[in-house]
């Protein structure tokens, strides 16, 4: 039980990879806020988590929107009575190549990767802060250091997220908060599971270890840096990538 009785908020929580690292720190004893957009599926995970015997409630969050956001975390600090750790984990992709790409596209990534990220870390900051102690653990990607064709956008995005961390971690240490990154890379989820057998093979043959990482992976990562265990990490980033990246 690594995170017994810490408050935990994890954004873009209702499926995926913020599912599961929702339900891997519930089982470890933290009570999880699921923050996201899809009110609906937010609320199947909370309930979910719930079964774990934890604290948990959804939070209908959209990251992009400073108001919503200020609300959201005003609301869970109410409700939770203090926030121990954050993982910005909400994000989306708007993929093609760059010169196809519309203005849109990429302002709607970064209005949810980056942005997001900066809001929630914010409104997170003014709350550990007075408790002088709090960790923030931002999903960045693998393609946040080695690129990656048609996702000019969701690189760059990831890749300022590595920088938004680094500034974190400096400017509120003395405040008893540390900030660090997990890089993912390829990971089994939905998307992967309709790629061709091809496709899926020519991918592995890119990773050392041969095989997809799962959200579970990514979980892992995100545990050890909420725990006690890395109170003496900050200004980090954790690559699960089977050896993709090195």
């Amino acid at each position: 039980m690594r995170l017994k009785g810490l408050n935990v908020l994890v954004t873009g929580a209702a499926q995926g990879i913020g599912r599961s690292i929702a339900l891997a720190m519930a089982n470890q004893g933290a009570n999880v806020g699921i923050a996201d957009i899809n009110t609906e599926s937010a609320e199947e995970t909370a309930v979910e988590v719930s079964k774990t015997g934890v604290k948990s409630s959804s939070i209908t969050l959209d990251v992009s929107n400073e108001d919503n956001v200020g609300a959201a975390f005003t609301a869970f600090a109410k409700e939770f009575g203090s926030l121990d750790v954050l993982v910005n984990n909400a994000g989306i992709t708007r993929d093609t190549l760059l010169m196809r790409m519309k203005e849109a596209d990429w302002d709607a990534v970064m209005n949810i990767n980056l942005k997001g990220s900066f809001l929630c870390s914010k409104e997170a900051i003014k709350i550990m802060a007075k408790q002088r102690y709090g960790k923030i653990v931002n999903i960045s990607s693998v393609v946040a250091f080695m690129g990656n064709p048609g996702q000019a956008n969701y690189c760059s995005s990831k890749a300022a997220l590595i920088g938004l961390t680094k500034t974190i971690a400096r400017e509120y240490a003395a405040r008893g908060i540390r900030a660090n990154a997990v890089a993912p890379g390829f990971i089994q989820t939905a998307m992967t599971d309709v790629l061709s057998d091809n496709v899926k093979d020519e991918m592995k043959r890119n990773i050392p270890l041969g095989q997809f990482g799962t959200a579970e992976d990514v979980a892992e990562a995100v545990l050890f840096l909420s725990s006690k265990a890395s109170d003496y990490i900050t200004g980090q980033v954790i690559h699960v990538n089977g050896g993709m990246y090195m």
